[in-house]
């Protein structure tokens, strides 16, 4: 064996070379990997005994993408398409032998080899889509020769890898390989290859077609979906350059697609999610190697939509759960939505009926806090209202066992407040999930001020296990998440009181790349959650809605009148209603823009982000922009709030903060955070 370099070697058996990278822990393409296969290519066809290549990864994964370390850093040579060119136009075969993943540029260098032979277990996938790209090493022009146009956009504009099989059945891998060799069969295929004499097959040189109108059916069907996205469509337009002109030029289109998305706003905020994920994960004054606490049982009090989409992550996730509700239908009731979630799951085909079963026979039903004793981690997920949050902890300190993690799933309570009512506030952190739990990704993890290091690491790799996006928060109204949705609430309906109509506000915050607006969300909701006829005075326009029976979707009328369906329309009612609300308030409506309705429901949510990180409420601007990527639908390709507003410019959302506060001073008060940042010219993000 022969090392090229760190991170390659070749290894000649018998007339076959072998050509291994190891660069753990993912086999990346970085320069020194490039180089590597350089090198070896070069010298295995210089070899006159070798008579053809193995291209194979040591560790547990083929080549799964490109160096994320290098991201931002200047390109090295050799570039990844120079490397395919050498591959490609080997005189010698080489077979690709792949196991684990090939991703992106790993793909793409399969794709550059004759033949490609993988385990049943690898995925294949082009997910540059992600980060706001699209693949630059030719790999939308090898593609569709290979799996055929409507695969191929599917892959290039989901970035979901596909299974081994599937790849076999499209054309993508050659043959299938043993799970536990995957390195002895390519040797042999290569062999084979050899000896029969098998022609040396160049992706390049394959045609592919398509009708314009495979095209244009491709955007309708998925147009919801890439809304506000730049990089489907670049992809799209990649493939019908593959299928429309010869190859050099389709890697001309591809390359300079690339490059625009490269240059523009929307990759470097994908690009930036990307990192600010991994740092999420990272507590300053953590210390390193903080052990964590086993959980091996967990125990969730409430069976409602909370507490059942809550236990389900864990159930999911092989962890069994006692689920404690003092209500017997209420306790059965809970139990059959989340059998029905499972089997509605399942007649998609995401889930099989065994796992179903499996899932559910780790579930204990309970009516009593005492079977909640022996569990590692109990959450409690009831009303929120803290004088029952404090009863329930009251009575969890005399019955849990010492050494248990107690959580609440508050989503706007002190923390702090609730931990006091036990002997053991060092144990207690706070667990927001999103409705629905079970679905949305983010966890707020609210780090009390006597929560303990190894509580609080235990509860942020859990939060990986079950396959959550988890940021910590510190203690205060509303945490980070919906204490900064309070500002966009207060501001929108101050818009509508002053000129504005719900679906004006809607249709802006839905333009600016959000699933919705605050009146359609409200809707979606319920408008009627916390409100009470008992108490109501007829006095908001909330109040008047519930009080009309206009209590959101389930009652087909909210803000907007919906039909059967959900398709919702604006409805005359509330149009009456809203004006003789600004009437009742001596309120002369005026019109109001797009600009402005844009700037004052954004804006003062970033001016709150800013005292957030003034006060420590959040460790980094990333994370708030986390919470609102995973939690709230901000759009991705804006790369949060913060994020929003280093790319607007802090000089210019200071200014407007600055004109809005003649209209009311304390809403609109600068964070002191954001006047040194945009006087010196800095930004929130790094």
């Amino acid at each position: 064996m022969t090392a090229l370099n760190d991170v390659t070697t070749l290894e000649i058996d018998g007339d076959i070379a072998v050509l291994t990278v190891n660069n753990p822990p993912v086999n990346a393409l970085s320069a020194a990997v490039r180089r590597g296969i350089v090198l070896g290519i070069e010298q295995a066809i210089a070899d006159a005994a070798v008579k053809g290549i193995v291209l194979a990864c040591a560790g547990r994964t083929f080549i799964a993408g490109a160096d994320i370390t290098e991201f931002g850093k200047p390109p090295e040579e050799p570039w990844l398409d120079a490397v395919i060119r050498i591959i490609e136009a080997s005189p010698k075969v080489v077979v690709a032998a792949i196991h684990g993943t090939a991703l992106g540029g790993g793909l793409e260098t399969a794709l550059g080899c004759h033949y490609r032979v993988a385990v049943p277990s690898a995925k294949l996938g082009l997910p540059e889509v992600r980060l706001g790209l699209l693949p630059g090493a030719g790999g939308t022009q090898r593609l569709p020769r290979v799996v055929g146009v409507e695969q191929a956009l599917v892959m290039v504009t989901s970035g979901t890898p596909i299974g081994a099989t599937l790849a076999a059945e499209k054309g993508l891998i050659d043959a299938l390989a043993p799970e536990d060799d995957v390195l002895a069969f390519a040797v042999a295929f290569a062999r084979k290859v050899v000896a029969d004499g098998m022609p040396l097959k160049k992706v390049r040189d394959l045609r592919v077609s398509a009708e314009p109108a495979v095209f244009a059916a491709f955007r309708r069907a998925n147009a919801r979906k890439f809304r506000g996205f730049d990089a489907p469509e670049y992809n799209i337009r990649c493939i019908e350059a593959a299928v429309s002109q010869p190859f050099d030029e389709g890697l001309a289109t591809e390359r300079g697609l690339f490059m625009q998305l490269m240059s523009g706003v929307q990759s470097r905020a994908q690009q930036y999610l990307f990192f600010a994920e991994r740092a999420a994960q990272k507590i300053p004054d953590l210390p390193a190697g903080t052990a964590t606490r086993p959980v091996r049982k967990v125990g969730v009090i409430g069976a409602g939509t909370m507490g059942g989409g809550i236990s389900m992550n864990f159930l999911s996730a092989g962890l069994p759960v006692t689920i404690v509700e003092a209500n017997e239908k209420a306790l059965e009731r809970g139990v059959g939505v989340m059998r029905g979630n499972y089997e509605n799951t399942a007649k998609k085909g995401r889930l099989t009926m065994e796992a179903v079963e499996r899932n559910m026979s780790l579930l204990t039903p309970s009516m009593s806090l005492h079977d909640l004793a022996d569990c590692d981690l109990v959450i409690e997920a009831v009303f929120e209202n803290m004088q029952i949050k404090k009863d329930i902890f009251e009575k969890l300190d005399g019955i849990v066992k010492q050494g248990a993690i107690l959580a609440s799933n508050t989503s706007y309570l002190d923390v702090d407040e609730i931990a006091a009512v036990t002997s053991r506030p060092q144990d207690v952190c706070g667990m927001h999930f999103f409705s629905p739990a079970n679905v949305m990704r983010l966890l707020e993890v609210v780090r009390g001020a006597k929560t303990s290091p190894d509580v609080l690491e235990t509860v942020m790799q859990l939060a990986r296990k079950i396959g959550k996006a988890a940021v910590v928060a510190g203690v205060c109204h509303g945490f980070i998440g919906n204490r900064m949705l309070e500002l966009r609430q207060r501001e929108a309906n101050k818009l509508i009181l002053e000129g504005a109509m719900p679906w004006d506000v809607d249709r802006v915050i839905y333009d600016f790349g959000f699933p919705m607006g605050p009146f359609q969300m409200a809707d979606l909701a319920g408008l009627d959650i916390g409100w009470s006829a008992d108490t109501s005075k007829g006095v908001t326009l909330r109040d008047q809605l519930c009080e009309r029976d206009r209590r959101g979707q389930k009652t087909r009328c909210g803000f907007y009148d919906y039909t059967e369906k959900r398709e919702h329309t604006p409805s005359p009612i509330v149009e009456d209603l809203v004006l003789k609300q600004s009437a009742a308030h001596g309120v002369t409506r005026r019109q109001i823009g797009d600009q402005e309705i844009l700037e004052r429901c954004i804006y003062p949510m970033i001016n709150e982000g800013a005292l957030i990180l003034e006060e420590g409420k959040a460790y980094r601007a990333s994370d708030i922009d986390m919470v609102w990527l995973t939690g709230y639908g901000f759009p991705a390709y804006r790369g949060g709030p913060m994020f929003y507003a280093d790319t607007v410019g802090l000089k210019t959302v200071l200014g407007k903060l600055r004109e809005f506060q003649a209209m009311s001073e304390a809403d609109f008060r600068p964070a002191p955070l954001l006047v040194r940042l945009a006087e010196a010219g800095g930004k929130f993000t790094k």
